[in-house]
């Protein structure tokens, strides 16, 4: 067994949101970092989101006032730094005269509007169903009415990606496909033992911290080794989603009330598709498994359709993906009522700190991470003039406004002329800026090399491989982009034999920490 002499201030188990924002935040204050995850990047519960970045209206109604105010003061942070993957949404509420009253409604987007400091996204307003374009796609006559506010949409596992991928420019090491099989302390110091699970080779580190960010498995990591009996509990929660072909032609979303009290999306997805989710319900299993059930397909057709003038069938859906949430437990008795906010369980067996992440969502990871980053300050050489720096700093590609996306898609389609429109958009919105170096001197189609449909070529992929990550080709067309649901099973059969008879090998400056 492999062990690096080097003693990192900081080690991450677990390569989800969480996990790699922590990375990016305590690398860009100083801290040595490393950080391994089991499987890929995003490959949890931050791939498998409702791709929102939001307040969370409804967590008004469990008076979880202080998460809303986060999280909406997180949306424009969040978008200000990656407007290529992040963008403005409208959601459209209809009313529902036997549900929420339209007063409570009212109170409940007003403080939505002003208790988060919005300043770029637009207000809510009222709408009339029976004359707005909204109100096409509903029931005739059964809602005549509805409000609209603004939240944000965002490519999850991409987000994930991004902060991995600033991390190691900044001197991060990142290690995917290698999981942590013991974490022991002493002296002082953990020692994390791991297994790279492609070729079984076994490898340790050591560090000064450490950080369990291992999101549905939080607290089987504890059980590796670490010499803590942990007071926090995790609650496994399942959500669900569904995607189905294009249902109405407007670009606005739409959020609906049920009778069980709980709400689904409806949401524009991928230009062609829509997205509707999500489930709630406690799950007890293996969280690598869960998948949406026959049920849970059913529930959320049966809910779009309760408004949505052209019913919505199981045999309307071209694809699902379910995710476990791993929620912090307290105690709540329905799961969609358990708190979506963030706890904290900082142990020092030995000395040695070891904080454990329960709970969190995508919207506030940024303060989450910043937030951890406080409770491990007096163990980190942490320099007080980096904090609050990831609000600031350009995510890789989002160098640029908040309006310049279309700007940076005719830039592309000006410099590659051979370039459709929608493969200079898809490109611009997946890599910002770095589609640039992507593309790099081709000067034709062909330069792009082998095409494997749906605009993915063999540069992208090699650009994937050797900079994001990736390994496989689920990796590239379900978590890196959403190309699988353009993708036949053939093609992306042909993509995995590709794969393994061209495998790009992992960039060395990125395997060792350094800009690639």
């Amino acid at each position: 067994m492999r062990l690096l002499e080097r003693i990192f201030d900081l080690a991450i188990i677990g390569g989800g949101v969480n996990g790699c924002g922590i990375a990016r935040d305590a690398v860009g204050r100083g801290n040595s970092v490393f950080l391994c995850e089991m499987n890929d990047l995003a490959s949890g519960t931050s791939s498998w989101s409702t791709k929102l970045v939001h307040g969370g209206l409804r967590y008004l109604e469990y008076y979880e006032f202080r998460l809303v105010r986060e999280a909406l003061i997180e949306r424009e942070i969040l978008w200000g730094i990656a407007p290529h993957i992040i963008r403005p949404l409208r959601f459209v509420l209809p009313h529902h005269s036997g549900l929420r009253p339209a007063w409570l409604l009212r109170l409940g987007l007003f403080l939505y509007d002003h208790i988060g400091g919005r300043h770029l996204l637009p207000a809510t307003r009222s709408v009339d169903l029976r004359r707005d374009e909204v109100g096409r796609p509903l029931i005739p006559n059964r809602y005549t009415r509805a409000f609209e506010y603004s939240d944000c949409f965002v490519d999850d596992a991409r987000l994930v990606v991004l902060n991995a991928r600033d991390a190691a420019d900044k001197g991060a090491e990142i290690r995917t496909r290698t999981r942590a099989s013991e974490i022991r302390q002493a002296d002082g110091i953990w020692t994390v033992s791991m297994v790279d699970t492609l070729t079984g080779a076994r490898s340790s580190i050591q560090a000064r911290a450490l950080v369990n960010a291992g999101g549905p498995w939080v607290e089987d990591v504890l059980g590796r080794g670490a010499g803590v009996n942990a007071k926090a509990k995790v609650r496994l929660v399942q959500g669900s989603h569904i995607v189905v072909k294009k249902l109405y032609d407007h670009d606005r979303a739409y959020m609906f009330q049920n009778a069980d009290g709980r709400i689904i999306f409806v949401i524009p997805y991928q230009d062609d598709f829509t997205l509707i989710g999500t489930t709630d319900r406690d799950y007890d299993g293996d969280p690598s498994k869960v998948k949406a059930t026959t049920e849970e397909i059913q529930y959320l057709c049966t809910a779009a359709s309760e408004y949505l003038a052209k019913p919505v069938t199981p045999d309307d859906v071209v694809w699902t993906y379910s995710g476990v949430r791993p929620l912090y437990d307290d105690g709540a008795s329905e799961a969609k009522a358990a708190t979506r906010d963030y706890v904290f369980e900082l142990d020092m067996p030995g000395g040695a700190p070891l904080l454990s992440i329960y709970g969190g969502k995508i919207t506030t990871y940024r303060r989450l991470a910043e937030e951890a980053l406080e409770r491990l300050a007096p163990h980190l050489h942490s320099a007080k003039a980096r904090e609050g720096w990831t609000g600031k700093w350009p995510l890789p590609g989002g160098d640029m406004g908040v309006s310049d996306v279309e700007g940076l898609i005719a830039e592309l389609q000006r410099g590659y002329p051979f370039l459709s429109h929608a493969h200079a958009r898809r490109l611009a919105r997946a890599y910002g800026t770095r589609a640039i170096k992507l593309l790099g001197d081709a000067k034709s189609a062909a330069d792009l090399g082998q095409p494997f449909g749906a605009t993915l070529t063999e540069r992208e992929v090699c650009y994937l491989m050797a900079n994001e990550w990736a390994v496989t080709a689920e990796d590239i067309v379900w978590r890196r982009s959403k190309l699988g649901l353009r993708l036949s099973a053939d093609e992306i059969a042909g993509l995995d034999d590709w794969i393994a008879t061209h495998a790009v090998p992992q960039n060395p400056l990125l395997e060792a920490g350094g800009r690639s």
